[in-house]
């Protein structure tokens, strides 16, 4: 049997498997959740593929800043179509569009996070991640191709220099990043953040660029893997005012990350209570940091 031949046959008995488990999850309910499960990673496989030649093709065309941004519009209409699941954003200003360059940061809830980047990801912007993703199939191949910025958080000085270089490129390409400050996923079931992480805030500072917070409700009732819970739906995301970071210093970054955090917390247990028809809860007292940007773009 040919390569080919076992390919197809591969790609056929899986499609076959995740139609059939749609099928079951009217009788059997959880079964909606391995044929989600299923269908997201073969489209995330296929997209990283595709995302991969995309950004052979945009480089050598000189346009490799919008490798990342074409790749998540790409898996957005994937996911769309095969799982039903898609986020909505919030942008009424255009803060995604109009912001350039930035620090993008949102809060981390599960893998379906990737789905909220290729519904808001902006132009001239791209992620960083651990380099030990750089040999994952699929995946890793695209996020190199594409200019993804790499860190090693097993060495805190390479981490360091990766940090420096990543600020030398958004100020000399007017790149964007995003990053998530929780820097690992919560699963939480309700509406919260872990503690952040100050690299995302160094970085902004170190480059001299505002932060934009991109804040997601809770979606726990359209995934909630502890409970094998998959189902289709639209999911709110908020962009919220950048903060600016003008003639901040590394001994400011404490309270710049400490004022965002309770910012978006407030942001996210109000928009999950709106997502869910719920009474909005008013907090006693919120910090809100300085929200000017410093880098709009012309």
């Amino acid at each position: 049997m040919s390569f080919t031949s076992i390919l197809t046959n591969f790609f056929v008995g899986y499609t076959a498997l995740t139609i059939g488990l749609y099928m079951l999850s009217f009788v059997v309910p959880k079964a909606a959740f391995v044929a989600r499960s299923l269908a997201t990673y073969a489209a995330g496989c296929c997209v990283a593929l595709i995302g991969a030649i995309a950004s052979i093709i945009l480089t050598l065309l000189g346009h490799q800043q919008i490798a990342q941004w074409f790749t998540a519009r790409l898996f957005k209409y994937a996911m769309l179509a095969t799982t039903g699941v898609t986020f909505e954003i919030d942008d009424p200003n255009d803060y995604l569009g109009k912001t350039r360059p930035a620090v993008f940061i949102g809060n981390h809830q599960t893998e379906l996070d990737v789905l909220m980047l290729g519904c808001m990801f902006p132009k001239y912007c791209s992620v960083t991640a651990k380099s030990s993703l750089k040999h994952v199939p699929f995946l890793g191949w695209f996020m190199r191709f594409s200019g993804s910025i790499f860190i090693d958080r097993k060495n805190s000085k390479d981490a360091r220099e990766a940090m420096k270089g990543a600020a030398e490129e958004i100020q000399r390409k007017k790149q964007s990043v995003f990053m998530f400050p929780e820097g690992t996923r919560s699963y939480a079931k309700e509406p919260g953040l872990l503690p952040f992480k100050k690299g995302a805030f160094h970085l902004a500072v170190q480059a001299g660029v505002p932060i934009v917070p991109v804040v997601v409700a809770n979606y726990s009732h359209i995934l909630f893997v502890k409970s094998m819970v998959f189902r289709s739906g639209s999911i709110p995301v908020k962009i919220l005012e950048p903060i600016s970071t003008k003639g901040l210093t590394p001994a400011d970054v404490d309270e710049l990350t400490r004022a965002t955090r309770d910012s978006m917390l407030n942001e996210i247990t109000t928009l999950t209570a709106k997502a869910r028809g719920q009474p909005i809860a008013v907090p006693a007292s919120s910090s809100k940091p300085s929200a000017s940007s410093t880098a709009i773009e012309t």
